[in-house]
Parts: C-alpha cells; sequence; structure tokens
C-alpha cells in the first residue's frame, strides 16, 4: 500500500477552510476497530484516518511516558501506525487479542527499541522542589514537579514502568497488563508494588536532601 500523504489528522492542512478530516464519512467513525482494519487491508484511506484518530493520543501518551521526549513518542506512534497501514495483517482478529491489547504492545516494543538506542539524559544536578509561591512561581512548581517526577519514573527498571503506565496511567485492568507484557497477574501486582516502594523511597530521599 502507499501510505496517506498525512498520517496525524492534527498535523492535515487546511483546505477550502476546512481539514480534510471534515470531509471524511462519519461513519467510519461509528465502525468497531475490526471493522476498520478490515476495510483498512481493502486500502481504505477514510477508515485507516478513522483509526488513527480514535487510538492516536492513547498510545502517544504511552510512548510518551516511556521515552519522555514529545518528538520521539510522536514519532513511535506514526511508525506504529505506519506498521498497521503497510502491513495490516499483522493484525488478525481470529489470531489476536482486540486490536488495543496488540497495539500496546507494538507501541511498547518500539519504545523498548528507541531506549536502547539512546542514551539516557541525565536531568540537571540542580533541580531541586520549587519553593510554594503565587502567580508564575506556581506554575513553574508544577512544572519541576513534573519533571521530578519523571527523572523517577526513569530510574525504574522497564517492566516495573510499564506495569506502572499501563495499570495506574491508562488503567486498564490487571488481567489486559498481565496479557500485554506477558505475565501472569501475580507477577504483574509484584512489579507495581516494587515500583510504588521505589518510587516512595526516591521522593523520600528527595525531600531529605538527597540527589535525584
Amino acid at each position: 500500500m502507499n501510505a496517506p500523504s498525512q498520517l496525524y489528522l492534527d498535523r492535515q492542512t487546511n483546505h477550502g477552510g476546512r481539514k480534510t478530516t471534515e470531509k471524511m464519512d462519519t461513519v467510519f467513525f461509528r465502525l468497531d476497530d475490526e471493522s476498520l482494519i478490515r476495510k483498512t487491508q481493502e486500502g481504505s484511506h477514510e477508515a485507516f484516518a478513522a483509526l488513527v484518530k480514535r487510538h492516536s493520543n492513547r498510545f502517544y501518551s504511552v510512548a510518551y511516558r516511556f521515552v519522555f521526549d514529545k518528538n520521539d513518542a510522536e514519532d513511535i506512534v506514526q511508525e506504529a501506525f505506519l506498521k498497521v497501514w503497510d502491513r495490516p495483517g499483522l493484525w488478525n482478529p481470529g489470531r489476536h487479542a482486540k486490536f488495543t491489547t496488540w497495539f500496546y504492545k507494538v507501541i511498547i516494543n518500539l519504545c523498548l527499541d528507541h531506549n536502547k538506542k539512546k542514551k539516557t539524559i541525565a536531568l540537571p544536578e540542580d533541580i531541586k522542589l520549587a519553593d510554594k509561591q503565587p502567580g508564575q512561581d506556581l506554575l513553574l512548581d508544577a512544572h519541576q514537579k513534573q519533571v521530578i517526577l519523571d527523572g523517577f519514573l526513569r530510574k525504574l527498571p522497564e517492566r516495573q514502568l510499564l506495569a506502572l503506565n499501563l495499570c495506574f496511567y491508562e488503567g486498564l485492568s490487571n488481567k489486559e497488563a498481565a496479557k500485554i507484557i506477558g505475565v501472569k497477574v501475580k507477577a504483574l501486582q509484584s512489579l507495581i508494588m516494587r515500583a510504588k516502594t521505589r518510587l516512595k523511597e526516591e521522593v523520600k530521599r528527595s525531600l531529605s536532601g538527597g540527589s535525584i
């Protein structure tokens, strides 16, 4: 297949004052994932675009919380969706779980490959929790806290980070998250417990004046 000229709907250019997505038949947005994949396999750009619009934000969030870089996360999600377009037969409803469960694995594998190739960027040594002050300082404080939290998350082993992301941020059930990671539910619960324990230790160490 020839890939669509525009992948992300929010990156599409305007034509005649309206985005090209407005011309898309709304029927596609009412179809379930399996139907959209089937139509994508038949070469439907509209079905593929509907699939991207439905799931891109969710999987961008997953990718970002694994690579901690907006541009890299966007590239990973784009690459994952292009895999669906170029090789739509990769997902077969008769062989695989539901589309989103399978696509989580695609995103995660791309993130793991990315992290292996890219060296971890160290946080600045002088980052500290900001004092609570009114106005812009509060915004800076929130930003710094997010940076610090990201730093703590980066230190987690990959499977602990993955378990925490899927269950805490994505809100998946333990059963579904365990299936995505490829472990039993008890093992998943252990990963989450160890991740939470480590994060608490990092926070305590930071508040007590230890280095991040």
